[in-house]
Formats: C-alpha cells, structure tokens, sequence
C-alpha cells in the first residue's frame, strides 16, 4: 500500500518535475553548474578562465615584442667596434658623421639578418615539432640545415658560384632533399618520433662529414667556405637581406597558416579529417614551409643550429602546445636568441668576435642535455 502511494505521488509530479520546488533564494542547478553562478566559477572557457589565458598571452606577446625591440637596439649600439650612444644615434641619422659606415654598413644589415634567420629557424622548429610530434625536432638536428649547407658548399667547389642568388637555389633543394629523405627512412605515414630523429642524425652526420671532405680537398674554396659553414652573421649585406626576404616571408606566412591545421593533425588523421583539416596537404604545406625558412636562412648566414630546438620549448611553457599561439612566439623570440648570442660573441671576442653558430651551440648544448634528461627522468 506504501509503495503505490509512493508512485502515485512521483507520478503526479509529472515527468521531468521536481518533488519538491526550490525555495525561495535557492539556486536551481543544471548539472553540476549554477545557472546563476558566475562564468568565471563555472570555468567557461570562452568567458571565464580562456579569456583570462587570452589576455595573459596577448601581454606576453607583447613582452616578447618589447624585449625584441631592445636586443634589436644593442645589437646596433654593440660591436667590436666601442660607440656612444651619442655616436650611435648619429650613425644612424647623419650621413656625415664619421660612425655613418660602422652602422650602416656593419650593423644594420646583420641585425636585420638576425632578425629574418632567426625567425625563420625558430617557425621552422616549432613546425617541425608539431608536425612529426617529436619535442627534438630541429632544422639542424634533423639534417635540414645539413642538406642546405651541403648543397650550398657544392655549388661553391665544383661550380664556382658565389653570392646570395646563386646560393639560394641550391640551399631549397638540399633542404627539400634531406626533408623527403628523412620523412621516407623515418617511415613515411607511419614514422615515429624516434625512427625520425635518427634517420635526421645519421643522414646530418653524412652531410657534416661531406661538407668536411669538401673543404679540405678543395684548399682554394676552404678560405671563402670557413665563415660561411660555422654560421655568422658577419657578413651580412642589405643586398642579401633583401633577396632572402620574400623567401623568408612567404615561409613564414606559410607556417602561421599552418596553426589550425597542425592543432587539428595533433589529435590524430581522422579527428583533423573530420575538423576538415587535409593531413596529406598539411604535411605537404608543412614541408614547403620548413623548406622556404630553412633553405633562406642557410643560404645567407650557414648552417645555425639550435635555435629551432630551444625556442619552442621555452615558449610551450608559456604557451601550452595551442600553435596560434606557439608560432608567433618563436617568430618573436627565436631573433631575441640569435642577435643576444650575436651580441655575446661581439663582446666575449673583443677586438675579434666568435660567430653566433658557436655560441648558439654553447649554449644549446647544455639545453639539449637538460631536456633529455628531464624526459628519461619524466617517463622513469
């Protein structure tokens, strides 16, 4: 008799209605979220905590751009050379001062080549991460580079050819050479992280050897090759920098388009199939891209490694792995490295300097290690 009164009251309350209404002041609940309860408390991504991360990323990305201004700044007040800051300023507004040359001709062009190579090495990197889902991805570790300054060094010895227009051919197709190539040892489709980083290691420690055999048969080009394979920027020219910069442009509007893309080929082909991402198109956009940044960049200042590895693993830890935000990063921080490792060989090498490829492996080497090691630690 009980039980009947029991469902005859539950039945009269009707389907979908509560027993007993809420009272007055009481909140009705719709899951396990408020309805009156604020976006924030909720954790609404689009109103709440995602515009707090939105704003934080946006002033970083601000941060970044500022501290770029100032390494850009030293890099043109700061040489082998001592100026005042007096001196600096009016090299650069007076042609008649006697500092004209220095920053004109010295300076400028290397800081604005800084700036183009090292944003190109540092999109390339974080493309090549996200692409083949490999946190050791490199230009330089994946013999990218390699291929580049292969092709580069041949063109020199066995051709005769000299000077940026003549370098840059050869630099795309060594580069896209050695990216098919590793793509196809690693594995094609089915290449993973690790069969990639070393089939990228063992065909990079050929091309070094080659290089290396090159120049030391060929003792009338070693002179002319010397600079160029350890990587500087010492001889950067304004006509360089203007050939290299619609390569390196196109590469790096290439790579931003690359964002969404790539963010969707990171939850697997279906997913990005069904996001309407193409992978085969992505992977193919992806190499053009690395081949453009990475092809332009070794042409004008060699083989600089590095650079692609450390920034974006820096940025991820301000960014987390979303690319819209991760690529802007290292377009703005990857030239903060390479014209501050610059700076520092101007001012450790006085009256000399020591070229910015040295110091960028310097100072990667012992990132390298502490990544790796960090990672055996992690997975222990």
């Amino acid at each position: 008799m009980k039980s009947r009164q029991t469902s005859g009251s539950s039945a009269a309350a009707g389907p979908g209605q509560d027993e007993s209404p809420p009272q007055e002041g009481e909140s009705v609940r719709t899951g396990s979220a408020r309805k009156d309860e604020p976006a924030e408390r909720r954790g609404d991504p689009a109103k709440g905590g995602g515009r707090t991360a939105v704003v934080l990323r946006a002033a970083g990305l601000l941060g970044a751009a500022g501290l770029l201004v100032l390494v850009l700044a030293l890099s043109i007040a700061v040489g082998a050379k001592q100026l005042s800051p007096a001196e600096v300023l009016n090299g650069l507004t007076d042609p008649a001062s006697a500092s004209y040359s220095v920053v004109h001709e010295m300076r400028l062009p290397r800081t604005v080549l800084g700036l183009l190579a090292g944003a190109a090495l540092g999109l390339a990197g974080g493309v090549m991460q996200a692409l083949t889902r490999n946190p050791l991805a490199d230009p330089g570790l994946l013999g990218i580079n390699g291929g580049a300054a292969a092709a580069v060094v041949t063109a020199i010895s066995f051709f005769g050819v000299s000077g940026y227009t003549g370098y840059i051919g050869f630099a795309f197709a060594g580069a896209a050479a050695v990216s098919v190539a590793v793509y196809a040892v690693g594995g094609g489709r089915g290449a993973t992280p690790a069969r990639l980083a070393l089939a990228g290691t063992a065909l990079n420690a050929a091309l070094i050897s080659y290089v290396n055999a090159v120049q030391l048969l060929d003792t009338a080009s070693l002179d002319r090759m010397r600079f160029w394979t350890v990587g500087s920027l010492a001889r950067a020219q304004d006509d360089t920098n203007l050939k290299a910069l619609p390569f390196v442009l196109a590469g790096v509007l290439l790579a931003l388009a690359l964002a969404r893309p790539l963010n969707a080929l990171a939850l697997g082909e279906d997913a990005a199939r069904a996001l309407g991402s193409r992978p085969e198109l992505t992977r193919a956009t992806a190499i053009v891209a690395v081949t453009l940044l990475c092809g332009a960049a070794t042409a004008a200042c060699g083989p600089i490694v590095f650079v692609g590895l450390m920034v974006p693993h820096m940025v991820r830890s301000l960014t987390g792995p979303d690319l819209r935000w991760l690529l802007p990063y290292c377009a703005l921080l990857a030239p903060v490295l390479m014209l501050g490792a610059d700076v520092l060989g101007r001012v450790l090498g006085r009256p000399a300097e020591l070229q910015v490829g040295i110091l960028t492996v310097v100072l990667g080497g012992p990132f390298f290690l502490y990544f790796v090691r960090r990672r055996r630690v992690a997975q222990a």
